[in-house]
């Protein structure tokens, strides 16, 4: 454990959903787990799940050390939305349950459905750079650390 956490202190949950669940949300809750382990709580899920997770999205997270290939595509429930802290949603527009109490953020970001791995990774860039912010947000300290493989800090986070 960190010195910046404190042991009393409850494990934030976090929720990425987006209506796939095969792309933006599952590389955001790879890049949380990734970079938090087991800090935090971290869920994905879709409004209407995909069978597997986008290939380009498979390819481009394994270009930065991280293997999302055994993922799979999970439903939105309302108890997923009930027992987060932060709910980010990435272009699933109203089918996300609001509860008082949570934090929703969202983040409007491309949908790589359909794309390359060329158009995957600008997207990719994007999700790294706004976890390493919520990062930051959580109080976890992490915001700007590497992890292996990983692009460079965004200090602009």
């Amino acid at each position: 454990m960190t010195p910046a956490m404190n042991s009393a202190a409850p494990r934030p949950s976090v929720l990425f959903v987006c209506v796939h669940n095969a792309g933006r949300s599952q590389m955001g809750a790879a890049f949380l787990t990734h970079l938090a382990g087991d800090r935090v709580e971290v869920r994905s899920a879709g409004s209407a799940p995909a069978d597997t997770v986008n290939p380009a999205v498979v390819e481009a997270m394994a270009e930065v050390g991280i293997d999302v290939s055994a993922e799979t595509p999970k439903v939105l429930t309302v108890e997923a939305v009930q027992s987060s802290d932060v709910v980010i949603t990435m272009g699933c527009g109203d089918t996300c349950p609001v509860f008082p109490g949570k934090r929703y953020l969202d983040w409007r970001l491309e949908d790589p459905a359909g794309q390359g791995v060329d158009a995957v990774r600008p997207i990719r860039e994007e999700i790294e750079r706004r976890v390493r912010g919520l990062l930051g947000e959580l109080g976890l300290g992490l915001g700007l650390e590497l992890g292996p493989g990983l692009g460079t800090p965004a200090a602009s986070a």
